[in-house]
């Protein structure tokens, strides 16, 4: 027995919500049965180029290999989430064009929210000139133009995220 994989990319900018809503959303889809590989980009980054930095070649790089491990993983039945801000949109429309019903989630919230909830202090990074290319501060984000859901985490819990891309899932809407 076969099943169409999905292939579902969240992207907003750092500390907007992605990962507390992907913690949330595996153990959803695993107890309805179904594997799932999370490519969580700090992750593989840490792996592929441990030693890489952030310049655009890097990130151009880096994406490119993600896409085209997640793309893999497609081509034989497994069911991918990217976990990547992916500040670019020729990053996600490259692997749309390797995953053809990949859709992408939106995970919107204001930079100064992001900057409140910033962990791994990426954005005091940034302010203190210790990086010069954090999306959204020196460097653009450019949203999805037309995401499968675009989700508000100031206003939308991670939980409450997590059933909606659930409910994504489940339906099997496909781009």
């Amino acid at each position: 027995m076969t099943h169409t994989p999905f292939a579902i990319w969240l992207t907003g900018l750092p500390a907007s919500g992605k990962s507390s809503i992907v913690a949330r959303l595996l153990p959803k889809i695993e107890s309805s049965g179904a594997a799932v590989e999370v490519l969580e980009s700090d992750a593989v980054r840490r792996i592929l180029t441990p030693e890489a930095g952030y310049s655009k070649e890097e990130r151009d790089l880096f994406y490119r290999a993600l896409a085209y491990m997640g793309a893999r993983l497609w081509a034989h039945g497994v069911n991918v989430i990217f976990d990547a801000t992916a500040s670019r949109r020729v990053y996600r429309d490259f692997a749309r064009s390797l995953i053809p019903p990949l859709q992408e989630v939106s995970i919107v919230c204001p930079l100064d929210v992001c900057m409140q909830r910033d962990k791994k202090g990426t954005y005091k990074r940034g302010m203190h000139g210790e990086s010069s290319t954090v999306p959204g501060l020196q460097e653009p984000y450019e949203a999805p133009l037309s995401p499968a859901l675009a989700i508000d985490t100031t206003v939308v819990s991670s939980d409450a995220a997590a059933e909606q891309i659930f409910l994504l899932v489940r339906s099997g809407r496909r781009p």
